[in-house]
C-alpha cells in the first residue's frame, strides 16, 4: 500500500501554479492587481515573445520593505488580511499570499523594489523557487518584477502555450479589465519593443472605452446609475445595434474586480430580451459596488466568481437599471450619409428635408451613379436587365451561380448569382390571328393585375413560406431555409474547386480592433483568403477589407467581419479548422439568404423552386432547420373528412 507522505513546499508551489498560473496573461493579473493594491498611479508593462519570454511589470506604488520581500515570495503570506474576519471584507485584489510564491516556481523571476522611508533598494532573484541572497540595489520607489523564461522547468505546461500572437491576446484581455476599473491609473503595454497601449491617468470611463475599443462604440454607450439598499450600479451600456455574437464583450466589475455571474448575465440578457436578434448578445459595462460583507469573493482560485449574499436582489436591480434606461431611450438607428460630399453646392436640396426624404435622395443618387444604362425592363419581361443597382425594378436572386475572381466594377446585386446575358428579342408567347392590327400595342400576357399562369402553381404567405403543389399533394417551404442551404451549397462547391470568388473593393472599409481581435485574424489569415475575404493590418489596431465575397456583395463588411472574429474568438483552439470553416459558412449562407418578410417576385420565387431540385441536402438548412414541409392528398382529404 503507498505511503502517505508530506509534499514539498516546492512541488506545493507547482501544483499551485496550476490553478493560479495557467498562462502568461495569468501572471500579468496577478503582477497588476499587487500593483494596484499598493496604490501605484502608473504601471508599465513590457511582453516579450508573448510573454513566454519576458514579463516586467513596473510600477510607483509603496514598495516591499527589506525585511519582507523574501516573504512576499513564501507561499499564503500576505499583506492584505489577518485574521479570518478579514475573509468576510476584502477590500483588495489580492488576499490569498499564492500569486508570487507560484509563479517564481515556474519561472526565473527577479524582484526589485523600494519604500519611500529608504535610501536603496533590495533586489531578490528566485529561479524555479530557488531563492538567492537578498542584495543592495538603486531603484526609484515602487517595484520592479521581472519574470523569465515562464515553464521553463515544467515543459509539458510550456508545450501547451500558444503563439505569440494568440498569448498577447490574451494578455491585452487582462490588460483591459484592469484598465476599464482603474481609470485613474496610467497604463502602458509594449510588446517586442512596439508600444501598444498608453493610457493616461484621470481618463473618464466613456474616453478608455474609445482608446481600448473604438471612438465609435464609446459615442454610442448610454449611461446607466441607479443606488439600492446600499448596492450601486453604474456603468455604460450599448444600443441593440451594437449587439455581438457572443457574450466577450460583456464586462462586469465588483468593487473593481472583475467577475462572471450567472445572475448577472442572465439580467443582462432578459434587459435586452425583444430588443435583439436570436443569439445576439448585447455590450455593456457594469461596475457594482457592494458593501464587502455581502458578498464572497474567496470562491475560485483565480477569483473571477463570487457569491453574492442576495443573488436574487442583484438580479432584479441590474434588471429593472438596464430594462428602464433602455425603454427611456431613443434606440432607433439613424441614417448616416456617405461622408464624400461635405460641403454644400449649388444643387443641395433645402437643409429642412426630412431624413426620410435625405435618405431616400442618396439611394437614388447612388442608383444613378452605378447605373451606366437605361433602367431595366419590367421583372416578367423576357429581356434579361444588366446587373445594377437599381430603385425601379427588382433583380432575380436565385439563379444558379458562376463566380470568378474580379475587380471592382460597381456594388453587385446581394443575390444575383449570375453574370448578366445579353438582351434577346421577344418571344410571342400567345397565338396572334392576321387580321389582328393592335399587336404590338397589346398588353403583356403577364400583368400584374393579371396573375400568369406560373404564378397559379405557388403562393407566398406572410412573405415567409412559399406553397406550391407536387404530384403527391402540397409542399410548403420556408424561403430563408431553402435560400440558406442553396446559397451554402453553392459556397461549398466553390470552396471544393478552390477558393470562394471575391471581389476587390474600389474604397476598402477600415475596422478598429482590439489586439485580440487582430491575433485572431492573423491566426486565421489563410482561411479567410480561402474564404474570398481580404484583409490587411491598416494602423496599429486598424484594418482595411481589401475584398468580400460576391455572394455577400450587399452585407456590410464591417458588421460581417466583426461577427467573424467573434466566431474565431470563442472557437479558438476548441474546433478543427474544417468545423470552423462550416461553423463560418454557416454565418455566411444565413446573412446571405433572403429574409423571413422579404417579398419576392414571381421569377424569384420559380427561380428558387428550380435552384431546390439541384441542391443537395435541401430538405434541411445548415443548422438543421427543416425547409421543406410535405402533405399528400390522403392526408387532406382525411382533414376534409371526405376519407
Amino acid at each position: 500500500m503507498p505511503q502517505i507522505a508530506i509534499l514539498s513546499q516546492q512541488l506545493v508551489n507547482k501544483i499551485a501554479a496550476g490553478e493560479v498560473v495557467e498562462r502568461p496573461a495569468s501572471v500579468v493579473k496577478e503582477l497588476l492587481e499587487n500593483s494596484i493594491d499598493a496604490g501605484s498611479t502608473r504601471i508599465d508593462i513590457e511582453i516579450e515573445d508573448g510573454g513566454k519570454k519576458l514579463i516586467s511589470v513596473r510600477d510607483n506604488g509603496c514598495g516591499i520593505d527589506s525585511e519582507q520581500v523574501i516573504l512576499a515570495f513564501t507561499a499564503h503570506a500576505t499583506s492584505k488580511i489577518s485574521a479570518e474576519d478579514d475573509l468576510f471584507a476584502i477590500n483588495t485584489m489580492g488576499f490569498r499570499g499564492e500569486a508570487l510564491a507560484s509563479i517564481a516556481s515556474v519561472s526565473q523571476a527577479e524582484i526589485l523594489t523600494r519604500t519611500a522611508d529608504t535610501l536603496e533598494a533590495t533586489r531578490l532573484q528566485i529561479a524555479g523557487g530557488q531563492l538567492e541572497p537578498p542584495c543592495p540595489a538603486a531603484a526609484p520607489v515602487g517595484t520592479h518584477i521581472t519574470i523569465r523564461n515562464l515553464f521553463f522547468n515544467t515543459p509539458a505546461r510550456r508545450k501547451f502555450l500558444r503563439t505569440a500572437n494568440t498569448e498577447m491576446g490574451h494578455i491585452t484581455d487582462q490588460l483591459t479589465r484592469i484598465a476599464l476599473a482603474n481609470t485613474k491609473v496610467h497604463l502602458t503595454l509594449t510588446h517586442n519593443n512596439r508600444k501598444l497601449y498608453d493610457l493616461p491617468a484621470e481618463q473618464s470611463l466613456r474616453e478608455r472605452i474609445g482608446n481600448l475599443f473604438s471612438p465609435d462604440l464609446a459615442e454610442e454607450l448610454i449611461p446607466i446609475k441607479r443606488s439600492d439598499r446600499d448596492v450601486q450600479i453604474t456603468g455604460l451600456i450599448a444600443p441593440p445595434q451594437r449587439a455581438r455574437a457572443n457574450a466577450q464583450w460583456q464586462h462586469v466589475f465588483m468593487n473593481s474586480r472583475h467577475i462572471r455571474d450567472r445572475f448577472i448575465s442572465h439580467a443582462v440578457r432578459e434587459a435586452y430580451r425583444g430588443l435583439l436578434e436570436i443569439n445576439r448578445q448585447p455590450v455593456v459595462f457594469l461596475f457594482l459596488t457592494v458593501d464587502p460583507q455581502k458578498v464572497d469573493v474567496n470562491v475560485h482560485p483565480a477569483k473571477t466568481e463570487v457569491r453574492f449574499a442576495d443573488s436574487n436582489f442583484i438580479h432584479s436591480l441590474v434588471l429593472a437599471t438596464l430594462r428602464d434606461q433602455l425603454l427611456s431611450t431613443d434606440l432607433s438607428v439613424s441614417f448616416k450619409t456617405s461622408p464624400v460630399q461635405t460641403t454644400p453646392s449649388a444643387t443641395d436640396p433645402d437643409s429642412s428635408e426630412t431624413p426620410e426624404q435625405r435618405k431616400q435622395r442618396v439611394r437614388q443618387a447612388m442608383a444613378d451613379f452605378f447605373q451606366a444604362t437605361p433602367p431595366p425592363p419590367p421583372a416578367n419581361s423576357p429581356v434579361t436587365a444588366p446587373a445594377t443597382y437599381t430603385t425601379s425594378a427588382p433583380t432575380n436572386r436565385f439563379a444558379s451561380t458562376d463566380f470568378t475572381n474580379q475587380p471592382f466594377t460597381s456594388p453587385p446585386d446581394r443575390f444575383a448569382t449570375e453574370p448578366p446575358a445579353a438582351p434577346e428579342p421577344p418571344t410571342e408567347t400567345q397565338p396572334t390571328t392576321p387580321t389582328d392590327s393592335s399587336t404590338e400595342s397589346a398588353p403583356p400576357a403577364h400583368s400584374p393585375s393579371s396573375p400568369s399562369p406560373a404564378a397559379q402553381r405557388f403562393l407566398q404567405i406572410h412573405n415567409t413560406y412559399l406553397v406550391t403543389q407536387s404530384e403527391q399533394g402540397l409542399v410548403i417551404i420556408d424561403q430563408h431555409a431553402l435560400h440558406e442551404r442553396v446559397i451554402y451549397e453553392q459556397l461549398y462547391q466553390q470552396l471544393a474547386q478552390g477558393r470562394l470568388a471575391s471581389q476587390r473593393r474600389l474604397i476598402p472599409e477600415t475596422l478598429d480592433v482590439t489586439d485580440t481581435q487582430l491575433a485572431a485574424l492573423d491566426n486565421a489569415a489563410d482561411l479567410l483568403k480561402e474564404l474570398g475575404i481580404l484583409i490587411d493590418q491598416f494602423g496599429p489596431r486598424t484594418v482595411a477589407i481589401q475584398g468580400f465575397p460576391l455572394l455577400l456583395g450587399k452585407l456590410s463588411p464591417t458588421a460581417f467581419i466583426n461577427d467573424l472574429i467573434d466566431i474565431l474568438q470563442t472557437n479558438s483552439g476548441k474546433l478543427s479548422r474544417e468545423q470552423l470553416l462550416h461553423q463560418i459558412l454557416d454565418m455566411m449562407a444565413c446573412k446571405a439568404a433572403v429574409k423571413a418578410g422579404d417579398p419576392l417576385t414571381e421569377d424569384e420565387i420559380e427561380s428558387l423552386l428550380k435552384t431546390k431540385q439541384q441542391t443537395n441536402r435541401a430538405g434541411n438548412c445548415p443548422h438543421g432547420r427543416p425547409t421543406t414541409i410535405s402533405l399528400s392528398l390522403d392526408q387532406l382529404e382525411k382533414q376534409f373528412k371526405r376519407t
